[in-house]
């Protein structure tokens, strides 16, 4: 067996054993066969997150899966091996977008309040917690901006505010409005996703305007450089059109690979960034 293949062999069995439980960087170093720092390097570089990240993003999916299908929350967290209420708020929260207990099934005891608004682009479903946007769709048909809601949190309360005539929704839905337009606005934005979307998107907003990145670039500014494939799949996660800046990621060729809503819109918005 060639190096190379051992190696992988020593990953995978790595990834295994976090999988099944929560061995530390000290404990699973020797248990693989590996030095501690030359695990890190290598399992980082394989799967694109350090065997901490891995382990935590597993256990905040296990735990969000478990509480969609609707189970008792300090089952849940139990189940996903946080231990007490405790570890998952003060890092959990902040994953999710909102604390376990409204997350659970769908967002159930979340307030979110909803528009949809003629925008430079098109129609725009705007959606925002109490911490900010947390959804921005584009699209032809409202039907099916709605159900795109729906779907993403379907026990929250969600309250649709005709023309964005509200008092919290309205400076929000303005703020989008300049955005997509191409004018320069400060979106509050509430990111719900795991902790490596959420770097990527993270990444995403520091790209100028008029620029663009390869998915490889963020690989490497995200300290995953092989992760290019985990990136593209965080950028076509985003639900933020426009504030969270996807369209600015291409292809290493420079060509312009995928988008949420349309490669036609990605090459408008573009070249609207580039002119201005």
């Amino acid at each position: 067996m060639n190096t190379a293949r051992q190696l992988r062999d020593k990953l995978d069995h790595a990834r295994r054993l976090l999988d099944d439980g929560e061995p530390t960087l000290a404990e699973l170093a020797p248990a693989v066969g590996l030095s501690a720092s030359h695990l890190q390097r290598q399992f980082t570089a394989r799967f694109g997150l350090s065997p901490a990240e891995y382990l935590a993003q597993r256990k905040l999916g296990t735990l969000k899966g478990a509480l969609r299908e609707g189970s008792d929350v300090s089952a849940a967290l139990y189940d996903a091996g946080y231990g007490s209420p405790s570890r998952v708020y003060e890092g959990g929260a902040a994953k999710l977008g909102m604390t376990p207990a409204r997350y659970r099934a769908g967002g159930a005891g979340e307030q979110i309040r909803w528009s949809i608004a003629d925008t430079a682009l098109g129609q725009a479903l705007v959606a925002t917690t109490e911490r900010g946007v947390c959804m921005i769709e584009l699209g032809d048909d409202a039907s099916v901006l709605e159900a795109r809601l729906h779907d993403e949190f379907p026990k929250a309360q969600l309250d649709r505010v005709d023309a964005g005539r509200d008092e919290f929704l309205a400076p929000r839905l303005r703020a989008v409005a300049d955005a997509l337009a191409g004018r320069q606005a400060q979106v509050p934005v509430d990111l719900i996703g795991t902790a490596f979307q959420k770097k990527v998107w993270d990444a995403l907003m520091r790209i100028p305007r008029g620029q663009t990145r390869s998915y490889a670039q963020i690989a490497q500014q995200i300290g995953h450089p092989r992760a290019t494939r985990a990136v593209a799949s965080a950028c076509a996660g985003n639900h933020l059109a426009i504030v969270v800046p996807c369209h600015r990621v291409v292809r290493s060729d420079g060509s312009l690979g995928g988008y949420r809503w349309g490669l036609p819109l990605k090459q408008r918005v573009l070249e609207r960034e580039r002119a201005a």
